[in-house]
């Protein structure tokens, strides 16, 4: 009995043949363009005054360091070649050795959320504007765009899952094949209804865990956002803290069912480099959702010290008249 589906075979990465035009790259396109409307919807819905000058520059400078951020971890830190280290002109090259483009092919996920965010600091720096407030108008639209990334690497028929026998499991063409010596991947060709006979290597079943990251990572954690904790936002950095929470958490957990990088590997106490990644964005959420917490109070106790100074000058005043 065949139990799994196989990777559609008329997905094509490339849009145009002959032309270096990627669906990839077209859905990152629809995932910035996805962000930046939501952002906009915000803006006129709360009737905030932010320029369209500032919506464009924001997103300019946060979408830099983004691709910035992404591009440097994923070859410095995912690649271990070592190839960049030693050519680091190569980080940025959109050509590969016949010099034909290719674009920029890795992209790391935390790379770019710590990019975003030294972009956007450094914007709102300049332009004296509160970076947490800017920052929950990012991230209450930033799941629903994230959903396109996702969606870019599944057609890419990349970031495949780990072996599995669910009905849903998914044979992706370039995944590995794995040795056929093996007892277990026998009992899971056997169970799946894969002839492996005369064969050294087969390959078997993955979880589609772009799909679920697309869903999860994307739909959901933008409805949750969106429609519960949007509309009950009592301070500035509230999202931006409830995001890398939620965000944390469910990729943290996605990632028991996503295939380790390659080189990579398990970490440390069979966690992948992204669940750890994962675990410092839980951490920096709390703390970011403390501080922001924390910092709403402060205007009303300065208010309340101003106040005190006020009325002590008052009194201060009053003597000096009664001593003239």
């Amino acid at each position: 009995m065949i139990a799994f589906l196989n990777y559609p075979n008329w997905i094509k990465p490339v849009i145009i043949p002959g032309l270096p035009f990627h669906w990839y790259g077209l859905m990152y396109l629809f995932a910035f363009g996805t962000t930046y409307l939501l952002f906009k919807y915000q803006v006129k819905n709360d009737k905030l005054e932010i320029s369209d000058d500032d919506i464009v520059n924001i997103f300019f400078w946060t979408i830099l360091g983004l691709i910035i951020g992404a591009r440097i971890f994923s070859t410095l830190i995912y690649d271990t070649s070592g190839l960049y280290w030693r050519k680091p002109w190569l980080i940025f090259w959109p050509f590969n050795s016949s010099r034909q483009m290719i674009g920029l092919q890795g992209m790391s996920y935390h790379g770019g959320l710590i990019g975003a965010i030294l972009g956007l600091l450094i914007y709102v720096r300049v332009k004296k504007l509160s970076f947490l407030k800017i920052a929950d108008l990012i991230v209450a639209g930033i799941p629903l765009g994230y959903t396109f990334g996702r969606l870019g690497n599944f057609i890419n028929g990349e970031l495949w899952g780990r072996v599995t026998d669910v009905r849903w499991g998914m044979i992706f063409p370039h995944a590995p094949s794995l040795p056929t010596n093996l007892e277990w991947v026998k009992n899971l060709a056997d169970k799946t209804g894969i002839s492996y006979l005369g064969i050294n290597a087969v390959n078997l079943p993955r979880h589609p865990s772009q799909l679920y990251e697309a869903f999860f990572e994307g739909i959901f954690l933008w409805v949750v956002i969106w429609f519960i904790f949007r509309k009950r936002k009592s301070f500035d950095g509230m999202l931006l803290g409830i995001y890398l929470i939620g965000y944390g958490i469910i990729r943290f957990i996605i990632e028991y069912y996503r295939e380790p990088d390659g080189d990579l590997g398990f970490i440390i106490f069979q966690l992948s480099m992204g669940q750890i990644l994962c675990f410092l964005m839980i951490v920096l959420g709390i703390v970011i959702l403390f501080y922001a917490k924390t910092r709403k109070n402060l205007p009303e106790k300065e208010s309340s010290s101003n106040k005190h100074k006020k009325l002590s000058g008052r009194k201060l005043q009053k003597r000096i008249k009664k001593g003239l």
